[in-house]
C-alpha cells in the first residue's frame, strides 16, 4: 500500500485533535463530523480498489505457480520416457527446462508471499475503518441527539443565565463523548482498529502457516 493511503488511513482511525478542536471552536461540530465519515468513505473505497488489484495479482501468481508445477511434473515424465527409448537429446532439453522453471518458482513464491501478506493487511485496514466509521456515526448521531434534547428542555420561563448553563452542560457532555470517539485520547479506544487489524494479519498468517504444514505433511506421507 502506498505511504500516501497508509497515512489516510493512519488519520481517519487516529482522528486529526487539532482539526477536531479548531471546527468545534468554529461551532460546526456536525458538519466536521460529517466530513470525518464521508473522507472514512473515500478511504475505505480506495483501499478496497487496491485490496482488489492485490487480491488479482496474487490470484494470477497462484495460476503461473500452479502452471509452472505441474509443467515440471509433465517434463519429468517425459524424461522418463525419453530415457527409455534412449534420446538424450530429449532428455538434455526436458531437463534443461525444469532447471529454467527450478530458477523461477522461487522468486514467484516470494512474490506470491508477498501478495498475500498485503492482502491480508489491506483486509485488516479495511475492518478497522469500517469500525472507526461506525464510531463516528455512533458519534454523530448521539451528537444530534443531545442537541435536540436541549432544544426540548429549554423553558421560555426559565431564565436565561439557568438556560444557558444547561445547554452549556449538554453541549461540554456532547464534546466530551465526541472527542472520546473521534480522537480516541480516553485510553482504551485508541489504537483498538488498528489492533484489530494487526489481530486480522496475524490470523491470516497463521491460516497460512496452517495450510503449509498440512501441504508438508502430505508430501512427506506421500514420500513414505
Amino acid at each position: 500500500m502506498s505511504a500516501t493511503l497508509k497515512i489516510r488511513v493512519g488519520r481517519v482511525i487516529a482522528g486529526s485533535v487539532h482539526a477536531l478542536l479548531d471546527r468545534l471552536e468554529d461551532q460546526v461540530p456536525e458538519a466536521m463530523m460529517e466530513q470525518s465519515i464521508r473522507e472514512a468513505d473515500s478511504v475505505i473505497d480506495d483501499v478496497r480498489h487496491e485490496l482488489g488489484v492485490v487480491s488479482a495479482n496474487r490470484h494470477l501468481s497462484q495460476q503461473q505457480h500452479a502452471h509452472l508445477n505441474s509443467q515440471h511434473a509433465k517434463l519429468a515424465s517425459q524424461i522418463d520416457a525419453a530415457l527409455t527409448g534412449g534420446r538424450d537429446d530429449l532428455v538434455r532439453a526436458a531437463v534443461a527446462r525444469q532447471l529454467d522453471i527450478e530458477a523461477q518458482l522461487p522468486v514467484l513464491e516470494t512474490t506470491l508471499g508477498e501478495y498475500t501478506r498485503q492482502e491480508g493487511e489491506l483486509q485488516g485496514y479495511v475492518a478497522a475503518l469500517l469500525a472507526k466509521k461506525r464510531e463516528m456515526q455512533e458519534a454523530l448521531s448521539d451528537f444530534r441527539k443531545s442537541r435536540a434534547a436541549a432544544a426540548a428542555s429549554a423553558s421560555p420561563a426559565a431564565g436565561a443565565a439557568g438556560s444557558a448553563e444547561h445547554r452549556i452542560q449538554n453541549v461540554t457532555s456532547a464534546f466530551d463523548r465526541i472527542f472520546e470517539r473521534q480522537t480516541g485520547l480516553s485510553g482504551t479506544a485508541r489504537g483498538n482498529g488498528l489492533q484489530q487489524a494487526a489481530q486480522l494479519k496475524e490470523l491470516d498468517e497463521l491460516v497460512r502457516d496452517n495450510k503449509i504444514a498440512e501441504r508438508i505433511a502430505q508430501l512427506k506421507a506421500n514420500k513414505a
